[in-house]
């Protein structure tokens, strides 16, 4: 086979390889058993977020020798290495979600920090946790080199044992984490025994793979695909399947094509595309965190696209895919009815996609569509003319409570359940509301207001599933209204706002709420407010103490805490690409 001619003189290894004075820098490869046709071949970083925390990560390290392979079909020369991953299964419900938001930041800046250090010309990215996925986009973005994202897979759907002790709700459905922490509410609402609940942690996650409902995880991994990053189809097999390493291979092999004809990152990720992923998670009732995550990405590319901007979207889409929590399935039906490429076909029959995008594969999305068959199946996937509700299942809201605006879910709440005014409860942290909450120290028709839990003054924004969990294991979901500066799962279910911005340690509204005071969320009209005129919101402002402080003096935590925007703009840490004087992939 013929060798593949690459110019190395405009691409970033050439600092490490090329010319005489790089002699030492070569004996480092020799040293790794590299053939002199490897050391001038372009170099690939193969990035994942491998580890042994938790099952969302757990086959990545696998699923790279494939991509590597692709790589090296393609005449690259891969060059593996991981970042960190913070898990938020295994962080939820105490301090270590503080971890969780400043991971992304951290998997962004450990990426980046490595291609530049050794100039490599590529990336491929393997991600599978929650943060992990914007993370790696970002760092994708921010380097703007020819990028190939790909999703490590979802767990497969765990079964209840058939016995009497288990309730059959239990046993009638697939069971995913969520079950697990609601579980946890119905067994101290003395509605499951200790055997029942045994039984059930050891059965509800029965394989590698990330959470299989559109909770963040998947929900970013749908994203992927839609925003052009990653190969059509690839996010939606689920992580056991070893015929996942075919898109690995394919994934390889297409970033050495993006390599030969210099399509990198920003050429993929543009304000179109940003608003084709929005689509896709409006439509499959999608996690409340691509509200940051979106925005997020957009930021490393020099894009305004902020939290408004999403919710514009979210608020002219239909909803029409039928997932967990709001709905029946999990990833691995939404894979075996077509995944994300069906979906996006329904989106463009009602004129909802932009077609000229660039993707991954060199073609774009209206090329990569005009070659899907499969159409929707009805069940899973309903026709967009017929979707379970007209409106996205994300909704932005703003108003006197949140002038910089906040988000809530409504796929599976019925319309008539979109409104709730009820009296403030008000908590300084989510510790505070979930003893409240285990000991019943709450009312039915009340708004639990959870605060000090934003960006910088949690620090952390930290997500609230055990909380949410736990009222809907005790029956209360629907009677009960929740609102932080925090953040909730893509797993929550109930009607639960959060990213109220701007958040209370930075003397938003949400830090002046006293018990009592008469809240109203209507997700209808999109507006989050409190009946307080601005004469007495504005007394309440000056009497305000300030900031809660925190035990987080010293570490990343209290960088990140210091460095932090505000979340609308999707809570980043550093100026973005409309500040950059260079870019790395033309130093």
């Amino acid at each position: 086979m013929l060798k593949r001619p690459f110019d190395k003189t405009k691409l970033p290894s050439r600092h490490v390889t090329e010319g005489p004075a790089r002699a030492p820098h070569r004996s480092y490869y020799y040293a790794m058993g590299m053939t002199e046709d490897e050391i001038h071949q372009p170099l690939v970083g193969v990035a994942t977020c491998w580890n042994e925390a938790a099952p969302c990560n757990i086959a990545l390290s696998r699923q790279a020798q494939a991509v590597k392979m692709g790589v090296k079909q393609g005449f690259g020369t891969p060059r593996e290495f991981t970042t960190i991953t913070v898990t938020d299964g295994i962080a939820m419900g105490h301090e270590g979600m503080r971890s969780s938001l400043a991971s992304r930041e951290a998997i962004a800046d450990t990426v980046e920090l490595t291609m530049r250090g050794h100039c490599y010309d590529a990336l491929v990215g393997l991600a599978g946790c929650d943060k992990s996925l914007p993370g790696m986009m970002m760092a994708m973005v921010r380097l703007n080199v020819p990028s190939v994202f790909i999703y490590g897979g979802s767990i497969l759907p765990g079964k209840a044992p058939q016995v009497d002790e288990i309730p059959e709700d239990f046993r009638t459905r697939d069971l995913t984490v969520q079950d697990m922490f609601e579980a946890v509410g119905r067994h101290q609402n003395k509605e499951l025994s200790d055997a029942a609940l045994d039984m059930l942690e050891r059965v509800a996650c029965p394989s590698a793979g990330a959470c299989g409902g559109q909770f963040t995880a998947n929900t970013m991994a749908c994203v992927s695909e839609a925003i052009g990053l990653a190969l059509m189809n690839s996010s939606g097999m689920p992580a056991p399947y070893e015929s996942r390493d075919a898109y690995g291979e394919a994934s390889g092999r297409a970033v050495m094509d993006l390599i030969e004809n210099n399509i990198r990152a920003r050429d993929v990720v543009t304000r179109r595309s940003l608003e084709n992923a929005a689509r896709v998670v409006a439509c499959t009732g999608g996690s409340t965190n691509a509200g940051l995550h979106l925005p997020a990405i957009a930021h490393e590319a020099g894009i305004e696209f902020y939290l408004d901007d999403v919710c514009e979207i979210f608020r002219d889409t239909p909803y029409f895919v039928d997932l967990k929590p709001g709905g029946q399935f999990v990833a691995k039906d939404l894979y075996d009815a077509g995944g994300i490429p069906v979906v996006m076909k329904e989106l463009r029959k009602a004129g909802l996609i932009h077609e000229d995008c660039m993707t991954a594969s060199g073609k774009s999305i209206g090329e990569e569509l005009d070659l899907i068959a499969r159409k929707a199946d009805g069940r899973v996937i309903y026709p967009i003319d017929t979707p379970l509700t007209k409106t996205g299942g994300v909704v932005g809201l703003k108003g006197n409570l949140a002038p910089e605006g906040a988000i809530v879910k409504v796929a599976g709440i019925p319309a008539e359940n979109q409104v709730f005014t009820g009296p403030a409860r008000v908590f300084e942290s989510e510790e505070e509301a979930f003893e409240a909450v285990r000991s019943r120290g709450y009312e039915e028709g009340e708004v639990i207001v959870i605060r000090n839990e934003g960006p910088a003054g949690g620090p952390g924004m930290r997500e609230m599933l055990a909380t949410t969990a736990a009222l809907s294991g005790q029956g209360m979901g629907k009677k009960v209204a929740l609102i932080t500066d925090g953040r909730f799962s893509g797993a929550t279910r109930g009607f639960c706002v959060g990213h109220v911005g701007p958040e209370a340690a930075q003397g938003g509204p949400i830090a002046l709420l006293k018990n009592g005071d008469m809240i109203t969320i209507d997700a209808i009209q999109g507006t989050l407010s409190v009946d307080l005129a601005d004469d007495e919101l504005e007394t309440r402002r000056k009497a305000w103490p300030g900031a809660r402080p925190t035990n987080y003096a010293a570490g990343a935590l209290w960088k990140f805490a210091q460095l932090v925007g505000p979340t609308y703009k999707g809570a980043v840490t550093h100026p973005g690409a409309a500040a950059e004087t260079h870019v790395y992939m033309d130093q």
